[in-house]
């Protein structure tokens, strides 16, 4: 997948849209109307609040009623089931925008007709479309009809596809679920989706170190152009699924000439000016050499720039923060009173890396911060698998850039004395500059030097400065007479590329 694909709606077929936020965008700007589409995944992947969603979104934003064909739950259930999603269920079908269907297993009785023929199963969809003048339906699980009659597998096909090919002459958009017998394998159980789909779609729940990871892959759109690849997806109470595709994000925000402090004018003097004002910057050290402090100077200079600054902790609680920031002189209980200063802190486990994302994509929207630091990504990146970090880390960076909002991010090293950490490797392609905190030897004493190895788009300084830390916070001395490397790896990169 890229980040620059440009996404054109295919003029020729009619979409629909499944309220399922940004994962239109990979099919195009929706499901093609009047065509059947597969959803397949595992037990608890969310097949069946997926389908529930599409309806909903129907009634809600389009005023296309829908029709529920339910093989598996009773009406009843799903309606507890989708209630903390906050769908109003029961008050669609007592206005007739939603119909169940219900043809559970405790009702199979009245839809078989003769050597297995579903018929009257097709004549009351039919009838219950055509009442509500429904535009979307849901037939929720197939699978089940082929568990139940396990005897008569190739009639259950058969009658499978004729119902299919009846809904979409009727022109109604399909929505079927099927279970799967693992994340990654066959399609579905049965095979169903050689026989019914248009198109296929795969939920995954899949685990990755101990932790659940929750993707959509649109695996197969007929006549229609979709992106490849899984993305992230995950569950919200009061919004249902929530997709967070990388492919959708453009590259096309605008590249400001402005500068903004950093909060301490002689790293500002080292940037030329300080950073820009919608450029993400990484502030790459090992423990204790100041990476938190930079924060709260950038913090700190932003408010007292009369710009509202957003802070989101993962290591340090809110007392610690307020605490050191003291310690150095900044008043952050001050700034909250005023409305200029927003500090989040929680535990990386708290939840997904997705979770993460929306979470802070919230906070931005409600807050409207000018600026927004992360402290840090290390300890995001101890909760997800390499890929889905840098997914995360992808789609942080874009959305922040987009938005013009200056960022500062900060990754922990595990050497002392410095070296490229993961997170740097991860992150450093897509930042805009990075700062190197380390700590470098002399004789028997060990001093604190601070680099700027990467600054895009402008002159920095290129030296390893002297700095120490007191109650007034972090001042820049003389630079080191030392060669590079003894900054570590990461300075020798980084000196012959400035």
């Amino acid at each position: 997948m890229t980040t620059d694909e440009e996404f054109v709606v295919d003029p020729v077929l009619e979409r629909v849209k499944t309220g399922i936020e940004a994962f239109d965008d990979l099919v195009m700007g929706g499901l093609p109307r009047g065509r059947a589409t597969i959803v397949g995944g595992t037990p608890g992947s969310g097949k069946t609040v997926f389908a529930t969603q599409f309806l909903a979104h129907g009634i809600t934003a389009r005023d296309e009623p829908g029709v529920f064909v339910t093989f598996e739950e009773s009406p009843a259930e799903i309606e507890s089931n989708m209630a903390s999603f906050g769908w109003d269920i029961r008050g669609w079908s007592e206005t007739n925008k939603l119909v169940f269907v219900d043809a559970s297993p405790r009702d199979h009785d009245q839809m078989i007709v003769g050597n297995f023929d579903l018929s009257g199963l097709l004549t009351r969809i039919l009838h219950a479309a055509r009442n509500a003048k429904a535009k979307r339906i849901v037939l929720d699980s197939i699978t089940q009809l082929f568990d139940h009659f396990v005897s008569e597998q190739t009639s259950v096909r058969r009658e499978l596809l004729r119902i299919a090919t009846a809904l979409k002459k009727e022109r109604l958009t399909v929505l079927m679920t099927a279970e799967r017998n693992s994340e990654y394998g066959e399609i579905s159980r049965h095979r169903i989706e050689e026989f019914v789909a248009d198109n296929v779609v795969i939920l995954r729940n899949a685990l990755d170190r101990e932790r659940r990871r929750r993707t959509i892959e649109v695996l197969k759109m007929r006549g229609s152009r979709h992106v490849e690849g899984e993305v992230p997806i995950t569950l919200i109470v009061d919004r249902g699924i929530v997709a967070v595709p990388l492919s959708s994000l453009r590259l096309e925000q605008q590249s400001s000439t402005k500068r903004v402090t950093s909060g301490n004018s002689e790293l500002d003097n080292m940037c030329s000016g300080g950073f820009f004002r919608d450029s993400v910057t990484l502030v790459s050290g090992a423990t204790g050499t100041g990476k938190t402090l930079l924060v709260t100077n950038f913090l700190g200079g932003g408010v007292a720039a009369g710009e509202r600054a957003l802070l989101v902790g993962y290591e340090e609680s809110r007392g610690q923060l307020f605490r050191n920031a003291r310690g150095w002189g900044v008043d952050f209980e001050a700034m909250e009173s005023d409305g200029l200063l927003k500090i989040v802190c929680l535990y990386p486990e708290a939840q997904s890396l997705p979770d993460h994302l929306l979470m802070i994509r919230d906070l931005v929207e409600e807050f409207k911060p000018d600026r927004i630091a992360i402290d840090s990504l290390s300890a995001l990146e101890r909760i997800a698998p390499e890929t889905g970090f840098r997914e995360f880390l992808i789609s942080l960076t874009s959305f922040i850039k987009k938005r013009e909002i200056a960022g500062l991010c900060t990754a922990t090293d595990k050497s002392l004395i410095g070296g490229q950490s993961a997170s740097e490797q991860h992150i450093s392609t897509l930042t805009d500059s990075i700062i190197l905190l380390r700590y470098v030897q002399e004789e028997n004493f060990m001093h604190r030097g601070v680099m700027v190895l990467k600054m895009r788009g402008s002159e920095h300084d290129k030296q390893i400065r002297r700095f120490t830390i007191d109650g007034a916070g972090m001042h820049l001395g003389k630079n080191f007479d030392v060669a590079p490397e003894t900054f570590g790896d990461s300075a020798v990169a980084g000196s012959s590329q400035a």
